[in-house]
């Protein structure tokens, strides 16, 4: 039988990218000058289930270069090789140069072959460092193609009947053999059925095996790792001492701790789900814990029980008054079952932040040591649950924040002593709940923005004028300037003045916003507020004329009705309303998207507060309709981007509403609307 391992495929690449990723960030931990064994162990087992997966599937470049590293961790657990910087330095390159070729070969790429050999070059140097005779023989032991000489094992191998069926093949397993010596192979064949009993998937046939050559026990046992937990094995020396020596007893089963796990063994394992991140590009998968499936089938099965119930009532054959009460009560558990359906649903697309939080270690490591820098990295809220396509989509704004808290933020370990501060720079990632949103902090201890040199250079660009009078947080709103830059040198980390303005104009994207905070010498913040999904929100509905329109309930400040001594004219600009002691702009929907309304006057209708990227302005709308769920449509996919609509949805008449983009809104009233500092009617100056 032929088994199309293509379809194992896949899988073998997210456990392999999640394998790297858990020996990253185990490297990360390891302390240079200290072998700990938990650490290294678990290094090499990712190691060696990547190196057997991709052996397995034909990946031979792979699984030779793997094998080098396998060899150099084997070294270190066994204590043949002290722990140094330059070998953790080294195995994350060649961990990087891992990922680079999988996702090469998974997209069907060519793999960089160069920088492939020049990274094996680099770990073939650094074995080459360790020359003593007992080194070279336990390492060409550990490879299989050195053992004592005329060395003779027998291998009796009793296959379970579900072996096949794990996409294992004897074959394969024998062709291994045959690599390390003269390999014979008796097949017992005495529990094979007749052929009307047979069934094709299951495996009836045992073997035994006589290897001869100069294999070692550790080659053996590696051979047949894949298939622990499948078989009972039994490998016994019949003229070599060399397993006694290895700390195995001749006639005991083999224990393979190294073997690899088998698939979702990695779901279960809270280190892998620690260290897993998601790929640079969005993935077409998704692995859902088992709870939610379960909270999802049960949930379906309260929504059968109500179908059940209404159907019974619509089938009666005359419906008499007693039942509407029934079908009042039935339609008030169809719309709470909907509800939770809907958010189990929406649970299968959360994922911990965690994912996106594991490539920072890795980040703040090589640029810190690029920098000569001393910093240390304090992540929380790694548990936090946002989205997938939120999370895929924030990963790179996120990574460009932290490199400019640590190029621009911490200082030197010389200029933080004569600060007064420890050399030790602290960067902090943290993640939480807040309303309807997620909020992401960037801090850093550094020295803080410098806010004679931003306004100096926003000067020199002619962002602001030099007699404008502005706060410090607009000051510090400077920064996400296009081109924006205040790096004297220009270097491959920074300082050319992009990545700011596309950091925020990829958060509007997302429907978020980023703010940030400073204080000189003491540090700054990037508070970044995120919508938790993208595909459904609570909008309160109104009216403007015909048409209806959707405003995030997150961004509702409050609504009022219009008292005509609290409004302000801005000589030929806008008007100005006054809430309590600030005050705020007004923006006619009815003019913003052109709406014949009968409802013009401000006293007619209501004005809707609404805040955004820390801005407040009100929207003047008809009349409040109500508060409603709603799943959010692209429009810009199916029509085109429309300034101040951030989408569109479907009501239950069938009748589409165009969600209100508040962010949008108020860009598009501060450009049409120059009111930072203005002249009302009766002369009063009002900084709006």
């Amino acid at each position: 039988m032929t088994i199309d391992m293509s379809q194992f495929l896949e899988t073998f690449y997210e456990e392999s990218f999640e394998g790297l990723e858990i020996m990253e960030t185990e490297l990360l931990n390891l302390d240079p000058g200290t072998a700990d064994s938990e650490i290294i162990n678990t290094i090499f087992r990712a190691a060696h289930s990547i190196k057997g997966g991709s052996g397995t599937f034909g990946l031979n470049d792979v699984a030779n270069f793997t094998h080098v590293m396998e060899t150099l961790l084997d070294e270190m657990r066994d204590g043949r090789r002290d722990v140094t910087q330059e070998a953790v330095d080294i195995l994350l390159g060649s961990v990087d140069v891992l990922r680079e070729m999988l996702s090469s070969l998974r997209s069907g790429e060519d793999v960089d072959t160069d920088r492939v050999a020049r990274e094996k070059k680099e770990l073939d140097s650094l074995l080459a460092g360790s020359n003593s005779v007992e080194s070279t023989i336990a390492e060409m032991s550990a490879e299989g193609n050195y053992g004592e000489e005329g060395a003779e094992w027998k291998i009796i191998f009793r296959p379970f009947p579900s072996l096949l069926q794990t996409g294992n093949d004897p074959v394969r397993i024998f062709r291994e053999l045959e690599s390390l010596g003269k390999l014979d192979v008796v097949a017992d064949t005495s529990k094979l059925p007749s052929f009307e009993q047979l069934v094709p998937e299951d495996c009836y046939i045992s073997w035994e095996l006589n290897l001869k050559g100069n294999a070692g026990r550790d080659a053996i046992d590696e051979v047949f790792s894949w298939v622990e937990g499948d078989c009972d094995l039994e490998i016994i020396a019949i003229n070599s001492s060399t397993s006694d020596g290895e700390g195995k007893n001749k006639d005991e089963d083999v224990s393979a701790p190294d073997s690899v796990p088998p698939a979702g063994e990695h779901a279960n394992s809270s280190k892998a789900e620690k260290s897993r991140k998601p790929k640079s590009t969005e993935s077409g998968s998704i692995r859902v814990a088992i709870d939610k499936i379960d909270d999802l089938i049960n949930m379906m099965g309260e929504l059968v029980i109500t179908q059940s119930m209404l159907s019974q009532l619509g089938n009666a054959e005359e419906f008499e008054a007693a039942h509407v009460e029934k079908l009042r009560d039935g339609l008030v558990q169809l719309e709470r079952n909907t509800r939770e359906m809907q958010e189990n649903i929406m649970r299968i697309r959360m994922l911990p932040i965690s994912f996106t939080f594991q490539r920072f270690p890795r980040l703040v490591h090589d640029l810190s040591g690029k920098l000569n820098k001393k910093i240390v990295l304090e992540m929380s809220g790694e548990h936090t649950e946002l989205d997938k396509t939120v999370m895929e989509k924030i990963g790179d704004p996120l990574v460009h924040l932290v490199r400019n808290s640590i190029d621009h933020g911490i200082e030197s370990p010389e200029q933080r002593k004569q600060a007064g501060k420890d050399e030790l720079g602290l960067i902090k990632l943290n993640a939480f709940h807040e309303g309807g949103n997620i909020v992401i902090e960037i801090i850093d201890d550094g020295a803080g923005l410098d806010r004679d040199k931003i306004r100096g250079k926003a000067i020199q660009n002619g962002i602001i004028s030099e007699d404008e009078v502005i706060t410090d947080d607009k000051i510090y709103e400077l920064i996400f300037s296009p081109g924006f830059s205040t790096a004297d040198v220009v270097s491959d980390v920074s300082g050319r003045g992009v990545g700011m303005d596309v950091v925020r104009r990829n958060i509007r994207d997302l429907g978020g916003t980023v703010e940030v905070s400073s204080e000189a010498g003491v540090g700054s913040t990037f508070t970044i507020r995120l919508p938790l999904t993208l595909a459904i929100m609570d909008g309160q509905s109104v009216c403007v004329g015909k048409e209806i329109y959707i405003i995030p309930l997150v961004s509702i400040v409050e609504s009022v009705q219009v008292r005509p001594g609290e409004v302000k004219g801005v000589a030929g600009k806008a008007s100005l309303y006054r809430l309590r002691d600030e005050y705020i702009p007004i923006v006619r929907l009815h003019e913003t998207f052109s709406i014949d309304t009968e409802c013009k006057q401000l006293e007619d209708g209501l004005l809707v507060v609404v805040e955004g990227e820390g801005a407040k302005i009100a929207l003047f709308v008809d009349d409040l309709l109500g508060q409603q769920q709603v799943v959010i449509k692209s429009l810009e996919t199916n029509y085109k981007k429309v300034n101040g609509v951030s989408g569109a949805t479907i009501l239950g008449d069938g009748t589409v509403a165009l969600i209100i983009d508040v962010a949008g809104l108020i860009r598009l009233s501060k450009a049409e609307q120059d009111i930072s500092k203005s002249v009302v009617d009766d002369g009063s100056e009002i900084a709006a």
